[in-house]
């Protein structure tokens, strides 16, 4: 991977408030995109007013369900995120990693709640 795509999350949903996952998948799919045109990205969260795990797991967590965990650490870094945000990052990349590991048990704890069919 030769160039990096700087992503400024506020210019791609148009607002520093990133509460729903619906501007989540917005961040998602810019980044999928560069990753798959071999670029790196450099993902800014400069002027976040407010920043939800909801948001995080659309934008960053199902990353985990298409690319390695190796391929992101290596190809995504993380730029302007305040201290208490990134406490909240890493509770997302943890289950999403935990969660894509294998889905199976996340998959039977819907059925065993909701019950019938998860697909």
């Amino acid at each position: 991977m030769a160039d990096t795509v700087k992503i400024s999350v506020t210019d791609v949903i148009g607002s520093g408030f990133c509460v729903a996952s619906g501007d989540g998948q917005k961040v998602y799919e810019k980044i999928a995109q560069a990753f798959r045109a071999n670029e790196k990205v450099e993902l800014s969260f400069s002027d976040i007013t407010d920043l939800t795990s909801a948001f995080l797991n659309a934008a960053i967590g199902q990353l985990y369900g298409k690319f390695s965990e190796e391929f992101i650490r290596e190809n995504l870094s993380l730029k302007d995120l305040a201290k208490e945000d990134r406490v909240i990052m890493k509770k997302v990349v943890d289950r999403a990693k935990s969660y894509f590991k294998d889905t199976e048990p996340y998959r039977q704890a819907v059925r065993d709640v909701i019950g019938g069919n998860d697909a």
